[in-house]
């Protein structure tokens, strides 16, 4: 299992031009690690200015002494707990008070592995309050103040392929990612006219300490899950942040209520019904074809 704390984010830079965000002022949720400070640390590398959140500020402080010292972009770190409208709404005032967002990344999420059955409303209730409620409370008191000030805007959320077609084990998680999609989908089409860009990426197996800890109980249980996919191997958190930088920038200026999946081809190889085939050696092949004749 990779850890992705320390220099994550910067070879995705490099893919683009070294001004692809110059400008942009980006909130990221969950951004002091993970995913979400792999894509902080590509979109400050590209021009960008950055704001981070999340609860736990200690994190936040350093991610953000960091980012500035690497990168020399204005970031901003406001400790918020996305379940409460009341509290996003106080920290959107904060941070357009300095200068409106052009960039809002939804990536926190709350998620765990469970036996539906044995679920509390509580625990269902984690889940859903983080994943899907905290990031309706920021896309919409974001586009609200995006709408009021006659401002353009982009939001990018990040989703899984489950949403689709669903998943044992992780239920809240995909129902609240499921209703993530429907917000993006809906919200393009009504807000496209108004200038504001919704859309989603669906990672697949990207190792971080965090989740796995959570989401993957024994060692080669997480061996199996990161390359079960057509390229055999996990992805590289820098690999999500290139995507989502390219998402959010100019670049893709006419996708709009898309989401992209991002999972080295693990959906259609694990969807495949003659998928076991893969089992087969050469000589088994070379008698397949005898049986066809």
């Amino acid at each position: 299992m990779s850890d992705v704390s320390g220099h994550v984010g910067e070879p995705g830079a490099n893919w683009f031009a070294p001004d692809l965000l110059k400008g942009r002022y980006a909130l990221v949720t969950g951004g002091a690690t993970g995913l979400g400070r792999a894509m902080a640390e590509t979109f400050a590398a590209l021009g960008a200015d950055i704001a981070i959140c999340g609860r736990r500020e200690a994190l936040l402080e350093e991610a953000a002494d960091a980012l500035h010292e690497r990168h020399g972009c204005q970031v901003v770190w406001r400790g918020c707990d996305l379940r409460h409208a009341d509290k996003v709404a106080d920290m959107m005032d904060h941070l357009f008070a300095d200068r409106p967002l052009d960039i809002l990344v939804n990536n926190a999420a709350a998620n765990f592995v469970a036996r539906s059955e044995t679920l509390s409303s509580r625990a269902r209730d984690a889940v859903f309050d983080i994943s899907m409620k905290g990031t309706a409370n920021c896309t919409f008191e974001a586009g609200k103040r995006w709408i009021e000030g006659q401002l353009g805007g982009t939001v990018l959320s990040i989703s899984t392929s489950y949403a689709w077609h669903g998943s044992p084990f992780v239920v809240p998680s995909a129902m609240a990612k499921a209703g993530i999609l429907a917000m993006t989908k809906s919200l393009a089409s009504e807000w496209g006219p108004k200038g504001i860009r919704l859309n989603a990426l669906a990672p697949g197996s990207f190792p971080t300490g965090g989740a796995w800890e959570r989401l993957v109980p024994k060692p080669e249980m997480a061996t199996q899950h990161e390359t079960n996919n057509a390229l055999g191997r996990p992805g590289r958190p820098e690999e999500v942040a290139a995507l989502a930088a390219f998402l959010v920038s100019d670049a893709s200026a006419y996708i709009n209520g898309e989401c992209v999946t991002v999972d080295g081809g693990r959906w259609p190889h694990m969807a495949g019904t003659f998928g076991f085939l893969r089992a087969l050696d050469d000589d088994e092949w070379d008698a397949m074809r005898g049986q066809g004749r």
